[in-house]
């Protein structure tokens, strides 16, 4: 198990950023490509003004209709978003190994708050599965890509918790939880999980096209 885990926080892991890093670009610049090919008049009434407008009301949780129609899921979704980027960041394991291989660091969660966190993740993962499952109309839109870009985050942050409290194997556990990590950096430019590369341009060319085209607001 030993070497294995070695393969897996090695190569594995370098393949996976790799796929990640390459993976990104390749998808950014097709989608730029096919969007000037089949609406390129867009490009040219992108508005820093009116795109960055549209981002800052969708980041503020009371900002939008869409929003405030919906609390409880307003809620989870922004709670389920900060834990997601903030953790991984800031916990002190992942931060020690970018010290290990790059010789740089930074401040880190305590221990509890980012194990708080990780169950918190995982609790929002629930309900959006529920959301998905019990809601008609949100089931009728979902495909089974919605669920593997649900349940790879919730398993990563899973395994994590388990490993953290050495639940079962720890050794096991963590590297189960690395091998998810490493599936869902691969994943990300292929998949639903897509969207933290797109979600600003998308947003900032919604805000573009109804402020400086039809005059009026996307929130």
């Amino acid at each position: 198990m030993n070497s294995f885990y070695a393969f897996v926080v090695g190569p594995l892991a370098w393949i996976a950023w790799g796929v990640f890093i390459l993976g990104s670009i390749y998808k950014m610049v097709s989608m730029y490509q096919l969007a000037k090919k089949k609406d390129g008049s867009s490009l040219h009434y992108m508005s820093f003004k009116f795109g960055m407008r549209s981002i800052l009301h969708w980041l503020n949780p009371v900002g939008t209709l869409g929003w405030q129609s919906n609390p409880y899921t307003t809620l989870v979704t922004f709670v389920f978003h900060i834990c997601l980027v903030v953790v991984p960041l800031f916990l002190l394991g992942h931060v020690v190994l970018w010290d290990q291989f790059f010789g740089i660091s930074w401040p880190t969660l305590p221990d509890t708050v980012a194990d708080i966190m990780a169950i918190l993740l995982v609790a929002c993962c629930v309900y959006f599965g529920l959301r998905r499952f019990l809601q008609r109309d949100v089931r009728f839109l979902t495909t089974g890509k919605d669920w593997v870009a649900l349940t790879i985050p919730a398993l990563t942050f899973l395994f994590g918790i388990l490993a953290y409290h050495q639940i079962g194997s720890p050794k096991a556990m963590l590297i189960l939880h690395i091998l998810c990590g490493e599936i869902m950096l691969i994943s990300i430019p292929f998949s639903r999980l897509s969207h933290m590369l797109f979600g600003v341009f998308t947003r900032a060319y919604m805000g573009s096209e109804f402020g400086g085209v039809r005059h009026t607001k996307d929130w």
